[in-house]
């Protein structure tokens, strides 16, 4: 059980973390460099709020998800004692900020400017990343 727990977590966890330094931690220092790269939506298509509630949770990935994450897993990768205080603190984030996100997109949809052409996106990845950090942070509690 320990190996699977290990590797259960340890191979999204740093396919996240990648994900989270290349596409969303970039936009938090400069939003447009994002919305060029496609991981952020344009303030046309969500108004000047919705791009400040965006760049708000890059600016959160950057300076404090995104190294609690990496600091999590490579401490359990490491075997420290430490490390599961981190990686749990990480891991619920992982489950509260798609949440957040999806109940974004969902009571703004309608709302005068706002218009995402990909919201299918939205709901294929996020809601698996929620699933992962939630089943990561159980087995995580449950062999810790």
């Amino acid at each position: 059980m320990e190996t699977f727990v290990f590797w259960f977590v340890q191979l999204p966890g740093w396919a996240l973390f990648t994900y989270l330094a290349i596409a969303q931690c970039p936009p938090a220092l400069r939003y447009e460099f994002g919305v060029r790269m496609g991981t952020q939506e344009p303030a046309e298509r969500i108004t000047r709020v919705g791009q400040a509630f965006w760049w708000g949770l890059a600016l959160a990935d950057l300076v404090f998800y995104t190294p609690l994450l990496g600091l999590g897993l490579l401490g359990q990768a490491l075997g420290a004692g430490w490390a599961t205080v981190p990686l749990a603190a990480a891991l619920g984030i992982t489950v509260y900020w798609p949440i957040a996100c999806l109940a974004t997109v969902v009571d703004a949809r309608g709302a005068p400017g706002w218009s995402l052409p990909r919201e299918r996106d939205y709901w294929i990845v996020l809601p698996v990343i929620a699933t992962w950090g939630l089943a990561a942070l159980v087995l995580v509690g449950l062999s810790g």
